[in-house]
């Protein structure tokens, strides 16, 4: 679908637009997708995007040079549409809800791939000890872009301004306790990232809660209000040690802020510089308000604060 009269693309003047490569984006879940098109807007850089069934939001045929609705597994009729409109460059933003696409048959139905998707995903599927981590998924998808002249590149290299810097976000860390949560729930969870298991845990004096798996960040935290009711735990989220900065980025947003209230956790510890805070003023204002603290950071930080211990 294309959309119409939408600055800057609606005047018939040649702009910068008109000659500056476009960008094609492959668009989930979730308001990250927007804001990457919002960005390439600004820039007057035309996008053509992949808008994945059942994911992604319709805001974006109003930001969009063309949208293309279309199954998350149709990697051929992908890589025509950017072919067709002249795109070298593709991104990829927000969320793909992997228990649904994989598990319950939807795949099938609203995402059935063709040819192109069979021979990437086909030999993950097949495979006899089975492959379906979300690095291997993801790097076939890459590799594919790569041999049709498709340079996936990242996102946060087109809107750096939503990776979080260092530092104490809001509030405070009400207690050495929680301190003592963020440090060893830190090492828990790059060792969970290693094995490309997911990115958050929860924990509360020392014991582990919930940790994310398929099921994504809100499951985990929505599962942690239920077995900690009493409140008062933390939320860990960081980068795999070897993290691909073109996909599955750590994202927050104000509606993790709103389920870490919901379910009684008092603190957030993100990775600092590889971690996505979207719509960051508003993430401040509702922890505030919430008084929780979010505090992001890196290693050297967090062996700090192991070493003040």
């Amino acid at each position: 679908m294309t959309r119409g009269g939408y600055w800057p693309f609606s005047t018939h003047e040649p702009t910068l637009a008109e000659s500056a490569p476009p960008v094609g984006l492959v668009a989930g879940w979730g308001r990250f997708p927007i804001l990457v098109a919002e960005a390439l807007v600004r820039a007057r850089i035309p996008v053509y995007c992949i808008a994945i069934h059942g994911h992604a939001d319709k805001h974006l045929e109003y930001l969009c040079t063309e949208v293309r609705w279309s199954g998350v597994g149709r990697l051929g009729e992908h890589m025509r549409f950017f072919r067709r409109n002249k795109v070298r460059d593709v991104t990829m933003a927000g969320k793909l809800f992997k228990a649904d696409l994989l598990f319950t048959g939807s795949v099938w139905l609203r995402h059935t791939p063709d040819l192109a998707g069979f021979r990437t995903y086909g030999p993950l599927l097949l495979s006899r000890r089975g492959n379906l981590r979300d690095d291997s998924l993801l790097g076939a998808v890459t590799q594919m872009y790569s041999s049709h002249q498709l340079n996936v590149v990242a996102a946060t290299e087109i809107a750096p301004q939503l990776l979080v810097e260092e530092g104490l976000l809001t509030g405070r860390i009400k207690s050495p306790k929680v301190e003592a949560d963020i440090e060893f729930g830190w090492q828990v969870a790059k060792q969970m990232g290693a094995m490309d298991i997911g990115q958050s845990i929860t924990i509360k004096d020392g014991t582990v809660l919930a940790v994310e798996a398929i099921e994504g960040t809100d499951a985990c935290i929505e599962r942690t209000g239920k077995l900690c009711p009493r409140g008062g735990w933390t939320l860990v989220k960081v980068a795999k040690p070897s993290q691909d900065m073109r996909f599955d980025v750590p994202t927050i947003g104000p509606q993790t802020i709103e389920n870490v209230r919901a379910a009684g956790g008092v603190a957030i510890a993100i990775e600092a510089h590889r971690t996505i805070v979207v719509d960051q003023a508003i993430v401040i204002a509702d922890a505030n308000r919430a008084g929780i603290a979010i505090v992001a950071m890196t290693a050297p930080s967090v062996n700090a604060m192991r070493s003040a211990a």
